[in-house]
């Protein structure tokens, strides 16, 4: 089974990143779905997605759970029955989650495109990143910050909070594989750490609550 790879930035908080290369015959063997993610499941018309969600519980397996121990609030974000935090994502042929015992955690994959050129003044200010050396360099810096304010939207978890206007992520150097973050929203502030890693054309983003 493809664990593509475990992370352990704490001693109370994993990382797990699964890359998403077996047939769905050989992922949904073994895992048993409540009815709310069956349904879920069932609604899914792409089988890349069916395959992603299948692979999470295998990742829930890694960390010592299985889809049972698993819930969503109406808001859609997903929580460990016996207290812990949680935070899932997945990408094309890649999925990952977050568990932390002590913190509220966050976590996003996306795969580095152009694309995000033409959206970034939507989260970021353009400006920031005028010194950088070429395209290519923008794009990987605009994929980390918008994996950063994915993951902390994904904490605070409220609608009508703005990448744009609410999140601030702290200026990085590629080398430094982290950064820090403040969500200032109504008045309350909120400060994160924030870890980034790169491979294979995508980037992972993870953030903690401090």
């Amino acid at each position: 089974m493809p664990l593509f790879k475990t992370i352990t930035p704490s001693s109370t908080t994993q990382v797990y990143i699964w890359k998403v290369e077996e047939p769905l015959e050989v992922l949904a063997k073994s895992v048993n779905l409540t009815p709310h993610c069956q349904a879920r499941f069932d609604s899914m018309k792409s089988e890349l997605h069916r395959r992603g969600f299948l692979s999470i519980r295998h990742l829930l397996h890694v960390a010592g759970y299985t889809d049972q121990d698993l819930y969503y609030t109406e808001n859609g974000k997903p929580h460990l029955k016996d207290g812990k935090h949680i935070s899932i994502t997945h990408s094309y042929n890649f999925t990952a989650i977050i568990v932390s015992e002590t913190a509220e955690v966050g976590i996003d994959i996306e795969m580095q495109r152009d694309k995000i050129l033409r959206i970034a003044s939507r989260f970021t200010p353009l400006k920031e990143y005028k010194t950088l050396a070429n395209d290519e360099a923008v794009v990987r810096k605009l994929t980390i910050v918008w994996g950063a304010k994915e993951s902390l939207y994904k904490i605070y978890g409220v609608k009508g909070l703005s990448f744009l206007q609410h999140i601030n992520v702290a200026d990085f150097d590629f080398d430094d594989y982290k950064s820090t973050a403040v969500i200032n929203y109504h008045g309350s502030q909120s400060e994160y750490s924030v870890d980034f890693l790169e491979f294979e054309g995508f980037t992972c983003v993870y953030a903690l609550a401090l």
